[in-house]
């Protein structure tokens, strides 16, 4: 049990004196662009999935 006390304590050390971190106003816009990205690349997702869809369902209802 001790080691993983030892573990998190010097995990938080390295995080607080050896992490360069991005800043605020950086990492505020590139979170945006990945949020803006992921909405479009769900609707391309969503958009193909209905074209599919719709040519699976027509060509089940031409064999039938």
């Amino acid at each position: 049990m001790a080691g993983v006390i030892t573990y998190i304590k010097e995990s938080f050390e390295e995080l607080k004196n050896h992490v360069s971190w991005t800043p605020w106003p950086e990492a505020q816009r590139l979170t945006i662009i990945v949020a803006v990205f992921s909405i479009i690349f769900s609707l391309a997702i969503w958009g193909v999935d209905s074209v599919f869809s719709r040519a699976v369902k027509a060509y089940f209802e031409l064999l039938s």
